[in-house]
């Protein structure tokens, strides 16, 4: 007798099992204020927190630059050690309260400016007394500074503004005139950086990690802005290392970055062409200028709507910005028909 049997449940080969899908790491502004600010990085692999982590909160500490009152000028004060007749604070506490004033500079210039302050009569001097200057705010007007206590009392001081990295200690040996008193100079906005490592799930894993990072600044820079800003920094130094392969082939020489970080990082609007030309750049993904700078000429003319004309304007913006690459050739601008069908205005929010 024959038994049938049933093979509905068996199978030659098992199914194989889906591949899982990692997501990309993205980053979220959990909280933001503008002295305070955290970002959420993930999912990270294993070990990846600390490795952007650290280098960002060095980075955040060290480099990010900053403008700061570097040296004082008090009337009738030759050094530090003297009194102000009427002022119930000494010089040196006047010089600490000084110090914790934080100047948030307008001006893209580095070259040091002056602020002045002056004060009369019976009252509690703040940093908001320091005269206005256009290029020059400060960020904590209710600093104290000193007490004038008499009508009688004046105080007049001039601060020197400098720009500069970090921390500074004061140098009393810098060759300063008779009566200026340097100080220690905070020009770092950052007051505080912290980051932890938490562990997150994705999928059957359980192993991947987010990163946490915490920024306190002092107000003359956001922490949005400065995260941003340490970030470009990282990105810079590592392209030496993308381009480790062409440093083999040239030999023990080795090569340096083509474009300088503050020329790459500049946005593309600051070179101020033509609406059509920066129309057609910002449509094509390129937002920065080193991003245009790492273009071919034949990469740019084949953008849609970029012809000669706009790669002509942006020579010659980029050879009176005194930015022009090497690779961008003189001798080819101009060269050949204009397209004019390519170099149509046009509007800005168009299609």
């Amino acid at each position: 007798m024959t038994m049938a049997m049933d093979y509905s449940d068996l199978s030659i080969l098992d199914e194989p099992a889906e591949e899982e899908i990692i997501p990309n790491p993205t980053i979220s502004v959990s909280e933001a204020s503008d002295t305070y600010g955290k970002f959420v990085v993930g999912p990270l692999e294993p070990g990846y927190g600390v490795t952007l982590g650290n280098p960002m909160r060095r980075v955040l500490y060290n480099s990010l630059p900053g403008a700061a009152i570097t040296w004082v000028k008090i009337e009738n004060i030759l050094h530090e050690y003297m009194t102000v007749e009427n002022v119930k604070e000494e010089v040196s506490e006047i010089l600490l309260n000084i110090k914790n004033i934080r100047i948030r500079s307008e001006t893209e210039s580095e070259t040091p400016a002056k602020l002045r302050l002056e004060a009369k009569g019976q009252v509690a001097v703040t940093a908001a007394d320091i005269m206005p200057s256009a290029d020059y705010n400060v960020v904590n007007p209710e600093q104290h500074i000193a007490t004038l206590d008499s009508p009688d009392a004046e105080l007049v001081v001039e601060l020197n503004i400098g720009h500069g990295k970090g921390y500074k200690i004061a140098d009393s040996s810098e060759g300063l005139a008779i009566g200026t008193i340097p100080i220690d100079s905070v020009f770092t906005p950052v007051r505080k950086v912290n980051y932890t490592i938490e562990q997150t799930r994705v999928g059957h894993r359980t192993d991947f990690e987010e990163l946490v990072l915490e920024v306190w600044t002092d107000g003359s820079t956001m922490p949005i802005e400065a995260v941003a800003e340490a970030s470009n920094m990282l990105v810079n130094q590592f392209f030496l290392f993308a381009n480790v392969e062409k440093a083999a082939a040239e030999g023990s020489e080795g090569i340096s970055l083509e474009i300088p970080a503050e020329n790459y990082n500049m946005i593309v609007e600051e070179l101020e062409l033509s609406s059509r030309t920066l129309n057609c750049l910002k449509r094509a993904g390129l937002n920065k200028v080193g991003e245009v700078m790492e273009k071919s000429r034949e990469e740019l003319l084949e953008i849609r709507n970029f012809g000669e004309k706009s790669y002509t304007e942006l020579y010659d913006k980029f050879r009176e910005l005194d930015i022009l690459p090497d690779h961008m050739d003189p001798d080819k601008i101009g060269s050949g028909e204009v397209n004019e069908e390519n170099n149509d205005d046009l509007d800005i929010n168009g299609a």
